[in-house]
């Protein structure tokens, strides 16, 4: 009887801490859920904005465009928040990584093409010309995109490369083509920059800002189905001085706040040229490499010869 009374207690320590367990696997879907519901708030926004765009309410169709930017942005937070929670509290599942590509269909593709079409070229292109059925492929193919660049992440995560050595390895340095969110916040960032519809401008300046969307859309679809390497940031503020990242994550979140209209648009902007340009840098420094390695071996091939 005393063994058996010993071996009561020990189930009822280790209770909490299987219910503490299973309580972290829920926070990172929590923020998921937020993200799904910020992508379909801003939906819903776009759709209401303009409504009251066609019943000639141009600034609560203003109001309705910036909110529905305004939850893009918010849902990049929840986006980065429960990739890094996850990773910190070692709680990634194979549901979570699917229920958040989801999430990323639906905030980062269907919202950002929506309010794209309603805000920009939607009102300002004639219906039924080629150029508004123009409008409605580049929109329909950002979003093929969007969705064919997720299931190329969730494949390349799943199958890891194997590197020369023969061990299998994923690059966690950089995202293969542009990254969703980056694509979604740039449509965004840029109609919380300038939430007035682009009909407002008149007819002249909105057929060129129309058209200038359009090219700008039809860009995003492509870099995110592009080979082009972007950083993803994942090993930010996991070394020894994250005391100073987490002071540039503060200072940068003030900015946001005092500036979001500049600051977002900017910060978008700054992480696509940056992989643009580290692409193109590093075509010229291997197209110098194989020029100078020309030049060093074309006199052994003379001297020999002679």
């Amino acid at each position: 009887m005393s063994t058996s009374y010993r071996m009561q207690p020990e189930p009822s320590r280790n209770a909490p801490r299987r219910g503490l367990r299973k309580g972290l696997y829920l926070i990172p879907s929590v923020f998921t859920a937020a993200n799904i519901g910020m992508g379909f708030f801003s939906v819903m926004s776009s759709l209401r904005g303009f409504q009251l765009l066609a019943g000639s309410s141009p600034d609560l169709a203003t109001q309705h465009f910036d909110n529905a930017a305004t939850a893009i942005g918010f849902a990049v937070l929840f986006d980065i928040l429960d990739g890094r929670i996850a990773r910190m509290t070692k709680t990634t599942t194979e549901i979570g990584i699917q229920l958040d590509s989801i999430a990323d269909i639906v905030t980062f593709g269907l919202a950002p093409a929506v309010l794209a079409y309603v805000w920009g070229y939607g009102g300002s292109v004639s219906e039924g010309t080629n150029l508004h059925r123009l409008a409605w492929f580049l929109s329909f193919m950002y979003l093929m995109c969007g969705a064919f660049r997720l299931a190329r992440f969730n494949v390349q995560a799943s199958r890891p490369r194997v590197v020369a050595e023969g061990t299998a390895r994923v690059d966690k340095k950089s995202f293969v083509g542009l990254p969703i969110p980056a694509a979604g916040g740039l449509i965004a960032a840029l109609v919380h920059f300038a939430p007035r519809p682009v009909t407002g401008y008149g007819p002249e300046s909105a057929q060129v800002y129309s058209t200038l969307l359009m090219f700008l859309v039809g860009l995003l679809g492509v870099l995110m189905v592009s080979t082009l390497r972007f950083s993803s940031f994942k090993a930010v503020g996991t070394g020894s001085r994250s005391m100073r990242t987490i002071i540039i994550v503060l200072a940068i979140g003030g900015l946001i706040v005092l500036y979001s209209q500049y600051v977002l648009l900017g910060l978008v902007l700054a992480y696509i040229l940056h992989g643009l340009l580290t692409r193109v840098f590093s075509a010229l420094w291997r197209r110098g490499e194989s020029v100078e390695a020309k030049i060093e071996t074309n006199p052994v091939g003379r001297s020999s010869s002679h």
